[in-house]
């Protein structure tokens, strides 16, 4: 196991350095013996496997700094003023890294071995309590890639089992360490109700951070399963599907990063593979998918908080209110409108409805005109008949009288 080897390297070496004083040196023996003992029975563990290994290896380098910033006094012989000088160097930027930059993981030495269990095991740990009472929250730093820019760095990629790497860190999010240890048989190829071609990726306990849970991701894009279909043609069951070490996974990122000139946000420096799943995360955000359903895919717990980062950098605890506001406007406006329409609707209907009323009284009007017309004909002609009449009737009355 390399994670081991490196681990022994090192704690041999930290052990065998002869600059540090010798009752340090004793305390880090006996503090690796305590966390070795401790991290098999936490985890239920036999042997140490590689995440213990991780973890230990990073206590090496931390040893070191803690040392050199006592000036290699023994750690028992501290005074107040001793951890007081170096809580302040901290936090004043006065004590820096070999780049000449302060330490950004502060939280990480006051958490792991000033205010735990090393200071402890030389009883100082109650004076380091009481220095460093104030510590300042440390903001995660933001830092993604864009699906623009992801796209333009996978049309760098030298093949389809390297374009597969790409899209399954963008699809599925996962750490390239555990992307690394898949094999064949963690794939299954399946047809969604849809009909397209999806493949179900298994992302074992033991092949993933401790932290991680482990869980069945389905991959979302057309392009992951047509890579897979490429790779999985030519790979056996216990094969490994991407069979290079940890080392040239980096070289193929930086390699292909400079050759495509993708950057990553918002700092613009080279893309590098945690910017990936940091990245899909953001975008499937951005895509209306809700904080624990994005939680759930990269295997955090349901509540955790690991991305308010990014939803506070992208403010989209901040969109989602004003695109609410904007649906509410919306659907005010809608039914202003709806309610114009049937107003209208409505004086049209009685406007037509009016229209037919005084084509109705028009008609009797006409009738009525005509029946008049015709009844004045009549009343003539029987005005006509009864002149004519009279005229018969005084002609023979005046006939009558001549004779």
């Amino acid at each position: 196991m390399k994670e081991r080897g490196a681990y022994e390297r090192a704690k041999g070496k930290l052990l065998g350095d002869q600059e540090i004083c010798s009752e340090n040196l004793r305390l880090f023996q006996q503090f690796f013996d305590y966390l070795e003992h401790k991290l098999k029975r936490q985890n239920g563990l036999t042997t140490l496997d590689a995440g213990c290994y991780k973890t230990l290896y990073g206590y090496i380098s931390r040893f070191r700094n803690v040392n050199r910033w006592f000036e290699n006094k023994p750690w028992r012989d501290l005074t107040r003023d001793d951890i007081q000088r170096v809580y302040d160097g901290l936090e004043d930027g006065t004590i820096v890294t070999v780049k000449g930059t302060p330490y950004a993981d502060r939280a990480g030495y006051y958490r792991k071995i000033l205010k735990s269990k090393p200071f402890k095991m030389v009883g100082k740990d109650e004076i380091v309590r009481s220095v460093i009472e104030f510590t300042t929250r440390e903001e995660k730093t933001v830092r993604f890639v864009t699906e623009g820019a992801f796209r333009k760095l996978i049309a760098g990629a030298s093949s389809a089992r390297h374009a597969l790497l790409f899209w399954l860190s963008w699809d599925i999010g996962e750490n390239i360490d555990s992307l690394l240890k898949l094999q064949k048989r963690d794939f299954d190829r399946v047809v969604s109700p849809s009909g397209e071609v999806e493949y179900l990726i298994r992302l074992q306990k033991n092949k993933l951070k401790r932290t991680r849970r482990a869980r069945t991701e389905p991959t979302l894009y057309p392009e992951t399963a047509h890579f897979a279909d490429l790779v999985m043609a030519t790979s056996e069951p216990h094969d490994f599907v991407f069979p290079i070490s940890y080392g040239h996974a980096l070289r193929i990122m930086r390699r292909t990063a400079r050759k495509t000139g993708a950057k990553s946000e918002p700092d613009n420096n080279w893309v590098r593979w945690k910017d990936l799943r940091s990245g899909m995360a953001c975008h499937l955000l951005r895509m209306g998918w809700t904080q624990d359903e994005v939680n759930a895919r990269l295997g955090h717990a349901p509540h955790s908080r690991a991305l308010d980062a990014y939803i506070n950098y992208l403010a989209l605890d901040r969109q989602r209110p004003k695109a609410k506001l904007r649906r509410t406007m919306r659907s005010e406006t809608e039914q202003e409108l709806q309610v114009s329409r049937e107003r209208e609707k409505l004086l049209s209907v009685r406007l037509a409805e009016q229209r037919n009323a005084n084509k109705v009284m028009q008609e009797a009007i006409d009738q009525t005109r005509s029946e008049i017309s015709t009844l004045k004909a009549q009343v003539l002609r029987i005005l006509v008949v009864l002149g004519d009449t009279r005229r018969r009737q005084w002609k023979s009355r005046e006939s009558n009288d001549t004779n």
